[in-house]
C-alpha cells in the first residue's frame, strides 16, 4: 500500500474542478508524479447500504491517479488530461470519517502515461485500489 503524505501547511493550487468542489474532495498534496486528495464522508456521499457510493470511490481514484500525472516542473506550461481507462477493484466499505486517495505515476512516455491508486480510511485500511492509462494535452487544446 502506498503510504501517506502529511498535508503541507497550504494546499497547493490546482486547476479548478467543479466536481470536486460539490462533492467536498480536496487536493492535499501535489507533486510530479504524486497527489493526495482527501473526503470527508457525509450522509449525501453514501449509498442505500450507508456506504460510501463506489461511484464517489471511483471518482476518488480517477482524481488521484489522474492528477499524478498533470502536475509540471516550475515554468513549464500547465497540461491537462483525461482518462483512457480506470480498472478499479473495491476492497471494503467505509460510513464515516475522512478517507484520502492517493495516486502515483508507475511508467509512461509524453502523453501517455499509467498510474495506480489507493483510497484508504482513517484506520490505514485499504477502500479500494485502481490501475489506470492517462494522456495529457496542452492546456490549450
Amino acid at each position: 500500500m502506498m503510504e501517506p503524505v502529511g498535508a503541507p501547511a497550504t494546499a497547493p493550487a490546482a486547476p479548478q474542478n467543479p466536481l470536486l468542489e460539490y462533492l467536498g474532495i480536496r487536493l492535499v498534496s501535489w507533486e510530479v508524479g504524486l497527489a493526495t486528495f482527501t473526503l470527508a464522508v457525509e450522509p449525501r456521499h453514501l449509498n442505500l447500504q450507508r456506504r460510501l457510493q463506489g461511484g464517489v470511490i471511483a471518482t476518488l481514484l480517477d482524481v488521484a491517479c489522474g492528477y499524478a500525472g498533470l502536475r509540471v516542473e516550475p515554468g513549464k506550461p500547465p497540461v491537462s488530461g483525461l482518462t483512457l481507462m480506470l480498472n478499479t477493484a473495491f476492497s471494503a466499505g467505509v460510513s464515516t470519517g475522512t478517507v484520502t486517495a492517493m495516486g502515483r505515476v508507475i511508467g509512461g512516455g509524453r502523453s501517455i502515461y499509467f498510474a495506480t491508486g489507493e483510497v484508504l480510511a482513517e484506520d490505514g485500511s485499504l477502500i479500494a485500489s485502481a490501475q489506470g492509462a492517462f494522456r495529457r494535452a496542452s492546456s490549450h487544446g
